[in-house]
């Protein structure tokens, strides 16, 4: 469907005259869509945990990096994980911080209390179940205090490189935005996107995504006028835009 813009209070002029075309996104727009996200993505840095999976292939340095990572900015939290990771980067050495010893390392992260106690329960509880390595499967990385769908679906994706689809905030807003999905929560999104996009962008849409809605497809005033994808969105919800 194409939807033509008229300005509030403007009439449509006669032809020739200048339009905004807007499409709903359909299945087989997907694959362009993911074309033309990687190549937006290269010109923006990678997201930190994303790094920390290329870097170490660690799952825990991704598990406790995601932990990090949560309502908090990259840069700071890339910092912290450097601090953190420099005095522990396996259970057996996180359990042996003090919890003000973590907090000390970490912090200005968003909630740093809880998260420094969190990580040390998690370094605790994977070395009595799991002899000190973190679960491959969703089931049971959530089985862990602290950790969301969100995180397990990072360590399942990025610490493991097994399918699986990890939404945040910015996967939620930007799917539904587009009209791909429809749904009310991030959990839904999720259920959504496993029946609809194909499986081989798993594992890359978050870190596109999230790349993509801190640079260009902001939560608000999205930065439609320079946005490649314009054509292929339906702008659900989307009131102001530059």
């Amino acid at each position: 469907m194409i939807t033509l813009i008229r300005k509030k209070g403007r009439p449509l002029p006669r032809p020739p005259f200048f339009v905004i075309f807007r499409f709903d996104m359909r299945n087989e727009d997907i694959h362009r869509v993911m074309e033309i996200l990687k190549e937006e993505a290269s010109r923006f840095k990678t997201p930190h945990v994303t790094e920390v999976s290329e870097r170490t292939r660690d799952p825990f340095r991704v598990l406790v990096s995601c932990i990090l990572s949560l309502r908090t900015k990259d840069e700071t939290t890339s910092a912290a994980s450097r601090r953190l990771f420099g005095k522990a980067s396996a259970p057996e050495e996180m359990v042996r911080l003090p919890v003000r010893e973590i907090e000390e390392l970490i912090y200005p992260v968003g909630f740093y209390r809880n998260k420094a106690r969190v990580i040390k329960e998690i370094s605790s509880e994977l070395l009595k179940r799991y002899d000190g390595k973190v679960p491959e499967t969703i089931e049971a990385l959530t089985g862990l205090k602290g950790v969301g769908r969100k995180t397990a679906n990072l360590v399942v994706t990025l610490g493991y490189g097994r399918p699986g689809i990890c939404v945040d905030t910015h996967v939620h807003r930007i799917t539904n935005r587009w009209g791909y999905v429809r749904t009310r929560t991030p959990e839904e999104t999720e259920r959504a996107l496993r029946e609809v996009l194909p499986r081989r962008y798993w594992i890359i849409i978050n870190d596109l995504l999230v790349t993509y809605g801190q640079n260009i497809c902001r939560p608000v005033s999205p930065r439609c006028s320079g946005c490649r994808l314009s054509v292929y969105c339906k702008r659900v919800g989307v009131e102001r835009s530059r």
